[in-house]
């Protein structure tokens, strides 16, 4: 079954390295992200109140490496935010996790 969380990250520009641990994750997950701009409508849930601006900047996901912790802990997954705009933008990205891959080929 896939699991699916946001993640608010305000004021992002240009590629920066990312890491979100989170239980479902682990090393043999396979992880999708999406990434977008986010409108916060200032309501009183904060930025969980806000919307998607699909505006003129690209906003993307490159890289992404999910892990789990040399030490047995919590999993989690790295990428590269790409946000390619002349000033900072608040970002979302969707992270899903679906059932662990079943083989792997060399």
């Amino acid at each position: 079954m896939a699991h699916t969380i946001r993640v608010f990250y305000p004021r992002q520009q240009g590629r920066i390295r990312k890491n979100f641990n989170w239980p479902p994750i682990t090393d043999k997950s396979t992880v999708v992200i999406t990434a977008a701009e986010w409108a916060v409508s200032g309501g009183i849930f904060g930025p969980e109140s806000g919307r998607y601006n699909l505006g003129d900047a690209d906003v993307y996901v490159t890289n992404i490496g999910p892990h789990k912790d040399e030490g047995g802990g919590m999993g989690g997954v790295e990428f590269i935010l790409h946000v390619n705009w002349d000033h900072p933008l608040d970002i979302v990205v969707a992270i899903t996790v679906l059932e662990p891959y079943e083989q792997f080929h060399a």
